[in-house]
């Protein structure tokens, strides 16, 4: 298989409320809320920047003004703020927003309420497997049993081939998206103007084959609210896998 260039630049997806993270967003956004004595944000950033991104593009909306200042102090990756204070644009929207911040080759896409503990490589393997050729995006995906923080049913399917296909109607699938992915920032220009998400596109590549995924060798914690953010910490302290999150 042709090995292709890693992505260099990344957008972290910052702007959200943090809803269900209240009271610890009550003065700060979600990204500034602390695991393991280190804010989320910079949790993704060191692993991008460990991928070899130079430049993340992070949006910003809750708290913007204290998101941008903690920003500030870092040196890798380069940090471009999308300002989305006027609205809040979702998945989808707030990319497309960024679209000229983030140019037009393969970028990694990233939420920042992912921690993980590796026993290989996640994002060297996301990296590896990505092949523009077959795919317009290639999802980290991790196994639903055994997963700190998520309670869902699981969302894909994947075949032998690295294609993912949708739930559906099934009532559970193994494995859920764990936030990093690899796409075309093309995906998002037909977009509607305003908030959307990636997800109907990411329904649309799936049926089209386009969509694949890699399944992360480690743990992986879903810091969505108080709770699972305590037990994020807790496993962070117990962990013994050959990388920290």
């Amino acid at each position: 298989m042709t090995a292709y260039p890693t992505p260099k630049t990344a957008m972290v997806l910052a702007a959200g409320l943090g809803t269900r993270m209240r009271p610890l967003t009550d003065d700060r956004p979600k990204a500034l809320v602390e695991v393991g004595g280190r804010a989320l944000i910079d949790h993704v950033l060191d692993r991008l920047a460990e991928a070899g991104v130079e430049e993340a593009v992070v949006n910003v909306h809750w708290f913007a003004d204290r998101l941008e200042s903690h920003l500030a102090g870092r040196m890798t990756p380069r940090i471009v703020i999308s300002d989305e204070r006027e609205e809040l644009l979702e998945t989808g929207g707030g990319l497309k927003k960024a679209r000229e911040l983030v140019g037009d080759q393969p970028v990694w896409v990233a939420n920042i309420d992912s921690v993980w503990i590796d026993r290989a490589n996640a994002l060297a393997d996301l990296a590896e497997a990505w092949d523009p050729a077959r795919m317009d995006a290639i999802l980290l995906l991790a196994r639903r049993e055994g997963s700190i923080g998520f309670e869902g049913a699981g969302d894909f399917f994947l075949e032998e081939t690295g294609r993912l296909r949708f739930r559906g109607d099934a009532d559970s699938a193994p494995y859920a998206y764990m936030g990093v992915h690899i796409t075309r920032p093309q995906v998002v220009d037909g977009g509607p103007d305003g908030p959307f998400s990636l997800s109907p596109i990411w329904r649309r590549l799936a049926e089209e084959g386009r969509l694949f995924g890699r399944v992360l060798d480690g743990d992986w914690m879903h810091v969505g609210d108080p709770q699972a953010r305590d037990e994020a910490e807790a496993r962070l302290k117990s962990g013994t896998s050959s990388t920290g999150a």
